[in-house]
């Protein structure tokens, strides 16, 4: 049965980026908001289909860290869900993605207008100087636009630690804001890989923000810490 309603979200999951897509589209040449706000909207019903036909339900905890202006917000990273499903759980969010995302097609589009930042990660230094740059001319073009950012770089397996990045914490040092981070526990339900979608519910759960100025050192274990033990006390509510 699990099989099933996977396959069945799985089409319809495809049938409504298309028709979004299409109803879309004529919001690209229009204001960057209307294309975020398409976004949101997509996410919404994407979280919707997952709720209706496999069971899956969202839930989001300590909203009242969410980030209203300005900040870094540091997620852990176990499935796509957790772009698709935090879209609308931000006012104005500029995601941090790798390059090879942007050869999916309609997606592209979308990353593209909404002045996401892309990234090759096997760039080195080059790859952290661009980072910063179109960080900050992110917020310049919008001042209180949220800079969004997976710190461990890819997808992990619930509840093995990821290796945390340094871009993160060029990030925070260079642009002096608040980190956010979210804790999540997605992939139990949306594995990595395949299309089984696993029944319980998904939480996104906002920590308290991490003040600007602490050293690189304090900051990424900080963060480390407070991500790990948040995502593995979720794994343990066997939600």
């Amino acid at each position: 049965m699990i099989l099933i309603r996977s396959l069945a979200f799985t089409l319809a999951f495809y049938l409504w980026t298309l028709v979004a897509a299409i109803v879309f589209l004529p919001v690209l040449v229009g204001p960057r908001r209307y294309a975020q706000g398409s976004l949101k909207v997509w996410g919404a019903v994407v979280t919707w289909l997952l709720r209706v036909i496999c069971g899956v339900r969202v839930e989001v905890r300590g909203a009242e860290h969410a980030p209203k202006a300005a900040a870094l917000v540091a997620s852990k990273h176990q499935c796509m869900f957790d772009i698709f499903g935090s879209f609308s759980l931000l006012p104005d969010a500029s995601y941090v993605l790798r390059q090879e995302l942007m050869r999916i097609p309609i997606f592209s589009w979308w990353a593209w207008k909404c002045r996401m930042i892309v990234i090759d990660r096997e760039g080195g230094a080059k790859t952290l100087r661009k980072l910063l740059a179109d960080s900050r001319q992110r917020l310049v073009e919008a001042p209180d636009r949220q800079i969004f950012i997976f710190p461990e770089g890819t997808r992990g397996v619930p509840g093995v630690p990821g290796d945390y990045q340094p871009g993160v914490a060029f990030l925070y040092r260079e642009l002096d804001l608040p980190c956010v981070p979210i804790a999540l526990n997605s992939g139990v339900h949306w594995p990595a890989h395949g299309i089984v979608r696993r029944p319980g519910t998904i939480v996104f759960e906002f920590l308290e923000p991490i003040p600007p100025g602490l050293k690189r050192a304090v900051f990424m274990s900080e963060l480390e810490s407070r991500l790990e033990a948040a995502s593995n006390a979720l794994l343990a509510e066997g939600l």
